[in-house]
């Protein structure tokens, strides 16, 4: 009974602010078209705010779920139109927290023993809350300062439900919208699907963030607070407690003297070393989620948090991808075309020609701007969105990586506006392909395998034997195949001669007792042409066919 109150909410959000004018009607089933005119919510009459305002207040009311879910679709640019992703966007994830004791309760019941002797301080109110889980300021006995991330009291039914209902409503976008297949929706809440149960498991987001801080460990790009995992389970994070500037808090950077230049270029930098050196990123890099150390205003640091979402590319897509966009600094649009194809980002059967010109129409207009205009994440943006049109299945990670590089570039004009990404990123990215291929990393590559083939030498004359076996085998199997084949043929041409001749004789006996009749001949003589006709017919529907 509680979906079915649940879907009554929705659809009375739905009416308040008009989002039956989002579907097509005419595509709309007869019911469905009466429905829509009866519904209550057409006496709120037309409304005057557009529709991207309309939706986004309308995600807002109904919920955490449903404002995540706007969050990530405004990341979609390849999906939806501009006025849209740009008010999905502005979504906020603020709700009340739970109370105290509940947290106590989870934190109690995740690690096993009371708070009082976990913390030397535990502060009831809550630092911040969201729709997912809230955070408490700690102290350790020790003495160390730390935070607490504590999952929301029963959160994941009503996740679950919710999710339930958005693939409902997505079956219908992708039915009754207008371009609503083009969109994919159900394959988007799938995604999302993947990404809000993985935000359920603090475990999991600790153990990104020790896998982020160890990557940049020693390096003054980044920093990532520790986690204690002494204090850390699937319900409960613990990690270090941080002091920095928000990124967003321009004023304050700017009154420390920090080179807002030199931190915008380092959040470029970040982004690529993260994909190609460590093929693992931190793909919720919004202003929200960042923090700046700027102690040394000359060489300021970034403070990352939060990192419940995060990507990796495969050897072959950080390849593919880097060559692609070394390819569009050049505007060497048929090697962008020819590199999709070759690595199956596209259907094989793609006209590279037909796709190059593609391309083409798209870039040539952004690179008539000013550098300091062109935006490097939307460039990705067009390319995927051309690619859609070549039967491009996106792939989540190359999605998680365009929605980063969008924030990264975002934030980083913020920093500093004539930021210049082509500057810092091409440098990096042809050093990588050369790097990659050089005779050290081949080496190294090699030296990463051997093992594994060493330990595979001494099967490999059994795997030859078993393969040139099967292969025997296989042929055997379709040479007999054929004989069967052969056989069945045969019988069956037999089979057809066989009721032809039977088909033939008793033709042959009727004519033979009709003209012995007396009569018998006058009698057919006199019969009507239609009657020989259809004769003629069923002596043809009756006449066998050759197999």
């Amino acid at each position: 009974m509680s979906r079915v109150m649940r879907l009554a909410k929705i659809i009375r959000i739905a009416g308040r602010y008009r989002l039956d004018e989002f579907t097509d009607t005419d595509r709309l089933p007869t019911a469905a078209r009466l429905a829509l005119r009866l519904f209550p919510w057409r006496l709120h009459g037309k409304s005057e705010l557009p529709r991207g305002v309309r939706l986004r207040r309308a995600l807002e009311e109904l919920g955490p779920v449903f404002i995540k879910f706007g969050q990530m679709l405004s990341t979609r640019r390849d999906l939806l139109p501009g006025d849209i992703a740009d008010e999905l966007a502005k979504l906020q994830d603020d709700v009340p927290p739970f109370p105290e004791r509940q947290s106590v309760a989870i934190i109690e019941e995740g690690l096993g023993r009371p708070v009082a002797d976990l913390f030397a301080r535990f502060e009831a109110t809550p630092m911040a809350s969201a729709s997912v889980a809230q955070v408490h300021a700690a102290t350790l006995h020790s003495g160390q300062e730390v935070v607490v991330k504590v999952i929301r009291p029963d959160i994941e039914p009503v996740i679950r439900q919710d999710i339930a209902l958005l693939f409902t409503l997505a079956r219908l976008v992708a039915k009754y919208v207008p371009d609503g297949r083009r969109l994919r929706p159900v394959e988007v809440v799938a995604d999302y699907e993947l990404v809000i149960l993985d935000e359920l498991d603090l475990g999991r987001e600790a153990a990104n963030a020790s896998q982020l801080r160890r990557n940049f460990e020693d390096s003054k790009l980044v920093y990532v607070p520790e986690v204690h995992w002494d204090y850390t389970c699937r319900n409960v994070f613990t990690m270090e407690r941080i002091s920095g500037i928000p990124v967003t808090d321009l004023d304050t950077l700017r009154g420390k003297g920090t080179d807002l230049k030199l931190l915008g270029e380092r959040g470029v930098e970040i982004f690529f070393t993260q994909v190609f050196r460590d093929s693992f990123f931190h793909a919720d890099m919004h202003p929200g989620n960042i923090f700046v150390d700027a102690k040394d205003p000359a060489d300021p640091t970034y403070i990352a948090v939060d990192c419940a979402i995060v990507g990796s590319l495969s050897d072959s897509d950080q390849y593919y991808l880097a060559r692609n966009l070394l390819a569009i600094f050049h505007r060497d649009y048929h090697e962008v075309a020819q590199l999709h194809v070759e690595c199956g980002w596209v259907a094989p059967h793609t006209r590279v020609q037909e796709f190059e010109s593609a391309m083409r129409a798209v870039c040539e207009p952004i690179f008539e701007r000013p550098i300091s205009e062109i935006s490097f994440g939307q460039i990705l943006v067009y390319l995927f969105r051309t690619a859609r049109r070549f039967d491009m299945e996106v792939q989540p990670s190359l999605i998680l990586l365009q929605k980063t590089l969008l924030n990264i570039e975002g934030l980083g004009r913020q920093l500093y506006p004539e930021l210049n990404l082509w500057d810092t990123a091409q440098p990096f990215l042809e050093q990588w392909v050369q790097d990659r291929y050089s005779p050290q990393s081949m080496l190294l590559r090699l030296q990463r395998h051997a093992p594994s083939w060493l330990e595979q030498l001494p099967q490999l004359p059994d795997l030859v034997l078993d393969n040139l076996q099967h292969s025997r085998e296989l042929e055997q199997r379709a040479d007999e195949q054929q004989r069967r084949v052969a056989k069945l043929r045969l019988h069956e041409l037999e089979t057809t001669r066989r009721h032809r001749r039977h088909l033939l004789a008793a033709v042959a006996c009727l004519g033979a007792a009709a003209t012995a009749l007396p009569g018998g001949w006058e009698a057919l003589s006199a019969a009507p042409p239609v009657s020989w006709l259809l004769a003629g017919v069923a002596l043809l529907l009756l006449w066998p066919r050759n197999p």
